[in-house]
């Protein structure tokens, strides 16, 4: 049961490399079983198509706009994940409408899949996550942990986190 954790963002956009952070802070903090994998997709769009063959759970970690309080968590699950342009949520919501699309195409779109998001403040030139996202992070990671639980996934502390 292949599981891909999928940030998606540009780091020197502020708010909109909170993906990054996301899998870089569970990659620091935790040891998942070999079935889980995190990746750092950065801005790379249409050529992830390759990772998603043969997952079977997908859960996308983004910046989504949807008009709220900066540092809001956002989670939506399958139908609820937009696709079409006229509610552009994510900034990369054109490159992951044609990901997800292309996927289902080839008969390789992940069964379910779940977006965790924030709410950006600042989505312009720079590596820093505002006030408000940055003081969300580790809100934005449990829920992914929280995500992997109900499918029955189950990590570790990384040993030099262990109390």
């Amino acid at each position: 049961m292949p599981i891909l954790v999928l940030g998606i963002g540009n780091p020197i956009m502020s708010d909109d490399g909170v993906g990054a952070k996301v899998i870089q802070l569970l990659q620091s903090l935790y040891i998942f079983p070999s079935e889980v994998i995190l990746l750092d997709g950065g801005t790379m769009g249409i050529d992830l198509l390759p990772k998603l063959e043969g997952v079977e759970r997908l859960i996308l970690v983004d910046a989504v706009d949807t008009g709220k309080i900066p540092g809001t968590l956002v989670l939506l699950s399958g139908n609820e994940i937009p696709l079409a342009n006229v509610t552009k949520v994510s900034p990369h919501q054109i490159e992951l409408k044609d990901l997800l699309t292309v996927a289902e195409l080839l008969g390789s779109l992940p069964a379910e899949i779940v977006l965790c998001g924030i709410q950006p403040a600042f989505t312009g030139l720079g590596t820093e996550l505002s006030p408000a996202v940055s003081a969300q992070i580790g809100h934005l990671a449990d829920e992914v942990l929280l995500q992997l639980s109900r499918w029955g996934i189950r990590q570790e502390m990384t040993p030099e986190k262990k109390i």
